[in-house]
C-alpha cells in the first residue's frame, strides 16, 4: 500500500493505492491520524486505487471517521471500486460514511457545508 497525503486549502486529500488489510492498517490509521494532529479535520480519502479492504482497513476508517468528527470535521471517500464498495455495504459502512463518485464532489462537498 501506498500513501500520498496533500493539503488543498481546508481539506486533506489522502490517496491511497493498493489493499489494505492486517498488515498495513496501521500504516492507514498512523497517516489518517497526522492531518488531524496538525488540526486538519476535513479529510478525503481517494479510494480509487485501493483494490481491497480488509476487517483491519474497516477499523482503520472508523477510528479516523470518529477521531474527525469529534473534533468538528469529517472523513469523506471518494472513487471506490466496485469490489471495495461492496465490503463497505455488507458491513454497514456505506452508512457511517459520506461516499462520493470522485475526488472533485467530497472536496466540494465540505465548502458546500460552510
Amino acid at each position: 500500500m501506498k500513501i500520498a497525503t496533500t493539503d488543498q486549502a481546508s481539506v486533506t486529500l489522502v490517496a491511497i493505492k493498493g489493499s489494505i488489510d492486517s498488515l498495513n492498517a496501521d500504516q492507514l490509521t498512523a497517516a489518517l491520524a497526522e492531518p488531524i494532529g496538525r488540526g486538519r479535520v476535513h479529510l478525503v480519502a481517494d479510494f480509487s486505487e485501493v483494490t481491497y479492504v480488509s476487517s483491519a482497513g474497516l477499523r482503520s476508517l472508523l477510528a479516523t471517521v470518529k477521531d474527525c468528527r469529534r473534533h468538528g470535521g469529517d472523513l469523506r471517500i471518494a472513487g471506490l471500486q466496485a469490489q471495495v464498495e461492496r465490503v463497505l455495504a455488507i458491513s454497514g459502512f456505506t452508512n457511517i460514511l459520506k461516499i462520493f463518485a470522485g475526488v472533485d464532489g467530497a472536496v466540494d462537498s465540505f465548502q458546500a457545508q460552510a
